[in-house]
């Protein structure tokens, strides 16, 4: 079992705290003032940091007028998703929906273009699906400048397709679709036999990007990624308020899922999360600069054999003492899979146990492209995570 790291990169805002040896920061819980004393500091000085992919398009007062520059900004694994990169705008001006015969305004009838297409909103809106909206190749659904919500009904399929970027909007509460017809574009429409009730369900796809988005309360999972989907990267987001959060791999017997390979970057996984931040099978799932705010069961963990690098996490475990560890693994024979832990920190008690070979330089320099920050300033970095408030004319610093 790996011993925790202490946090002596944290800063030493509590006197008290930093007077205690190395092993008593990194196994004993400090009282709840400690706690709030480095909440206070993230909090005030996540103003002044802004994070890789942020410092990317954030700063610019014109990104409304220059909305496809957020395509030039993903990193990790997901970096090459172009969305709707030279395409035409399309703004979305009516929230009704019609999985048969979408009407043009609405957000079905944007998604399902064959063209390359740069999907906006004219105004705040919810938007209560019939059935699952499936999204064609290119396209990117960018919530900026409004808040969007996707609730209620059926969610987001991304099947068979690639290059997505979804950008900044709000889902949650989302239930499984009924079998019946549905639209994928604008000359093919096919029976569906009802979707799982997945906020954002990635099957078959690749050059996926999932940025600045809320997601929660879903009748499945959060996000599931599978059946040798890859090149995906998730960032940015923030995930509260559910069991199974998201799934990456279809299940054990699916081997074509050994190509897979996702980026989990600058994520907040708030409180109510019980466990998959993320649950792999078989491929490959980069986890770095995530702040996880307790979890019920455990954090990460997977079967069949995946490889998981751990970069700059920061991790606070749960109270329950039976909770503690970070990682769950499910099989014979884990002692062999590459799980690597490097530079996390570790509060409360938290732990991460490590298995196979190799060293932190060796499996970040196969996985990664982009620097990674250290684990204290992830609260910082995360401060931010979720759809953002923007104007246009104004830099996007709130």
């Amino acid at each position: 079992m790996a011993t925790p790291r202490s946090l002596l990169m944290l800063p030493c805002l509590m006197i008290s705290w930093c007077l205690l040896s190395p092993q008593a920061r990194s196994l004993d819980k400090p009282n709840i003032s400690t706690y709030n004393s480095l909440s206070t500091y993230y909090a005030t000085s996540s103003k002044k940091t802004m994070n890789i992919i942020d410092n990317c398009w954030r700063l610019d007062p014109n990104w409304a007028s220059n909305r496809q520059a957020l395509a030039n900004c993903a990193v990790g694994f997901g970096k090459e998703a172009l969305g709707g990169k030279n395409g035409a705008i399309y703004i979305v001006t009516d929230s009704s929906d019609d999985p048969i015969n979408p009407k043009p305004g609405t957000l079905r009838y944007g998604v399902i273009q064959i063209e390359p297409m740069w999907i906006i909103f004219k105004k705040s809106m919810m938007i209560t699906l019939k059935n699952e909206l499936i999204v064609n190749s290119f396209k990117t659904i960018d919530g900026r400048g409004a808040k969007v919500e996707i609730a209620y009904g059926p969610c987001i399929t991304v099947q068979g397709v690639s290059h997505v970027i979804i950008h900044g909007l709000s889902i949650h509460d989302c239930k499984p679709g009924k079998p019946g017809l549905v639209r994928s574009t604008p000359t093919h429409l096919g029976h569906r036999r009802g979707s799982d009730g997945d906020a954002i369900s990635i099957f078959a796809a690749s050059y996926i990007w999932v940025d600045h988005c809320s997601l929660s309360h879903s009748f499945d999972g959060l996000i599931d990624v599978i059946h040798a989907s890859t090149a995906i990267t998730i960032s940015n987001s923030y995930f509260s308020n559910h069991d199974k959060v998201m799934l990456f791999g279809h299940k054990d017997s699916f081997t074509a899922d050994k190509v897979m390979k996702v980026t989990v970057l600058l994520n907040h996984f708030g409180l109510g999360c019980v466990e998959r931040m993320p649950r792999v099978r078989h491929g490959y799932a980069h986890v770095a600069n995530n702040r996880y705010d307790e979890w019920k069961k455990y954090a990460i963990g997977g079967s069949a054999n995946p490889t998981i690098l751990s970069e700059g996490n920061y991790f606070l475990a749960p109270d329950n003492m039976a909770s503690k560890e970070v990682t769950k693994r499910e099989g014979g024979g884990w002692k062999n899979w590459m799980w690597r832990s490097c530079e996390d920190a570790f509060l409360n008690g938290a732990y991460f146990v490590q298995s196979g070979g190799g060293s932190c330089a060796s499996s970040g320099s196969k996985t990664r492209s982009f620097s990674v920050s250290p684990a204290s300033m992830v609260p910082s970095l995360t401060a931010n995570a979720g759809p953002l408030s923007c104007v246009a004319g104004k830099p996007c610093t709130s």
